[in-house]
């Protein structure tokens, strides 16, 4: 198979794979203090969560998914290790989730250096061999070039999002 289309397998994998971690995860009772980031220690119990709290409809009026998916993360830890920070897909904005939805399908994306390789110059996301990790543009309101905000991929199906170009990043978990 094409290169392209095993990256498109793989990142379609772990994103069942997160479901899955969160439909256990849910079961278990396990869940986040604090809706905005989930800090996950290796071996680590998550804290328990707010039995029976339902997060508010976003603007368009859908419930985002629970913020506890990320309670138990279930990548390879040749992807992530360690503690990062997390946002679930019901967090992020909807141009976040509209690049998420191009992403999937394999573009075409918006902007000639979308899905060109991210170096990590700044040695923000776990360190990868060159090549290991693609960036993509999010639409930013009012910003007449690509703006500050991103998503970048990794050939194991983890998925970043920063708002600060670079500076910071989230591990995204749950599906668009």
């Amino acid at each position: 198979m094409a290169p392209r289309t095993l990256r498109i397998i793989r990142i379609v994998l772990a994103v069942l794979v997160v479901v899955g971690g969160a439909i256990v995860a849910r079961s278990a009772g396990g869940g986040s203090e604090d809706p905005g980031v989930t800090v996950l220690d290796e071996g680590a119990t998550p804290p328990p969560d707010d039995e029976g709290a339902t997060p508010p409809p976003d603007d368009e009026g859908a419930t985002p998914p629970p913020d506890d998916v990320g309670a138990t993360l279930p990548l390879d830890d040749e992807c992530v290790t360690g503690s990062v920070a997390t946002v679930s897909t019901g967090e992020l904005p909807r141009a976040a989730i509209e690049t998420l939805q191009l992403i999937a399908a394999g573009g075409p994306y918006p902007y000639e250096q979308d899905d060109g390789t991210f170096q990590n110059r700044e040695g923000h996301l776990p360190e990868q061999r060159r090549g290991y990790y693609r960036e993509y543009t999010v639409e930013t309101p009012g910003s007449d070039d690509r703006g500050a905000r991103r998503i970048v991929v990794g050939e194991c199906g983890d998925r970043w999002y920063t708002d600060d170009h670079y500076d910071s990043f989230s591990l995204i978990v749950g599906e668009p």
